[in-house]
């Protein structure tokens, strides 16, 4: 069995907690993940993950093992994306799109030093908070937060992030504090409008070590993420948010996050391409470019620290 399809499985495992959800990124059954990651274990003879009724968690030499092959599969794909960028150059029409709020604070930025780097690059970078479909071939690349929710694409993580429910001071002072999930049936929660956000229904917990998806609802709907930022910020209810979108609110108290206990410990980042095999250069330049960015120490609010 080829050992870098174990190590990309095994993190993909990781990353996205269970064989299952693994394996619908890949396109695969549950069954080929399983026997991967078996392989891989009884090729280190060591065990790497801990299975249970409850889900799936990392032993001691998994999560250490995690960073390493996370590491070792970036510098395998950055060396083949150097190759290819000298060999036939980048250039062309490279077509991205992105959640809004990420993609003006971690995308956006970053783009004219690589345009620098790479000139004949034309590049249309389109920002909303609806999902795209890449096999209609109107992007070449999209970006993800969570699960893609399409498991015939190749979604390579780029580093991870936290959710928390987060609220006004004011607003926690005259609403409460939920003490458990359930409590949210109380509150008036700031959500997303749109069929395709699964966040328009549901928010997503740990309680007892299963996945909770609760039901949420309210008075206030937006499809801009950056909307329910500024309606919680404004003391208008409860939003579930990425850490990296609200940690500086957090620091200065502007807002307090509420159910820590129950969040889910980590979501993956993802730039999603139709295949990885024979990936324009375009496209593998510019995902090296931002993987390249996120693992720099001092990159502000680097998303790829977040694992």
């Amino acid at each position: 069995m080829d050992h870098y399809k174990q190590l990309e499985s095994f993190v993909s495992v990781a990353l996205h907690g269970s064989f299952s959800a693994a394996a619908r990124s890949e396109g695969v059954a549950p069954n080929v993940m399983r026997e991967r990651i078996d392989a891989l274990e009884q090729r280190l003879a060591a065990r790497l993950v801990h299975r249970s009724p409850r889900g799936l968690s990392l032993t001691e030499a998994g999560a250490g093992f995690l960073d390493a092959a996370r590491a070792l599969l970036a510098n395998l794909e950055q060396a083949e994306a150097a190759v290819s960028a000298r060999a036939s150059g980048a250039h062309g029409h490279l077509r991205v799109t992105a959640p809004a709020g990420f993609g003006r604070r971690h995308i956006a930025p970053l783009i004219p030093a690589l345009v620098a780097r790479h000139p004949s690059l034309d590049i249309t970078l389109d920002l909303h908070d609806h999902y795209a479909s890449l096999p209609t071939g109107d992007f070449d690349c999209a970006f993800f937060i969570g699960d893609p929710p399409d498991s015939s694409q190749v979604a390579i993580p780029l580093g991870g992030t936290r959710r928390v429910v987060v609220g006004s001071p004011a607003y926690l002072e005259r609403a409460g504090i939920p003490a458990r999930p359930a409590d949210l049936a109380r509150h008036n929660c700031l959500c997303f409008h749109g069929e395709s956000q699964m966040q328009a229904r549901h928010w997503q917990f740990r309680v007892d070590g299963r996945l909770l998806q609760q039901p949420v609802s309210g008075t206030l709907r937006c499809s801009d993420g950056s909307t329910l930022h500024q309606w919680a910020l404004a003391g208008m209810g409860l939003a579930w948010r990425a850490l990296w979108e609200v940690e500086d609110d957090l620091r200065h108290g502007q807002l307090r996050s509420v159910l820590d206990d129950y969040a889910v410990a980590t979501v993956g980042i993802y730039a999603v391409v139709p295949q990885r095999r024979h990936m324009p250069s375009r496209v593998r330049v510019f995902i090296d470019h931002l993987r390249q960015a996120y693992g720099d120490p001092g990159y502000p609010s680097a998303p790829a620290a977040r694992l």
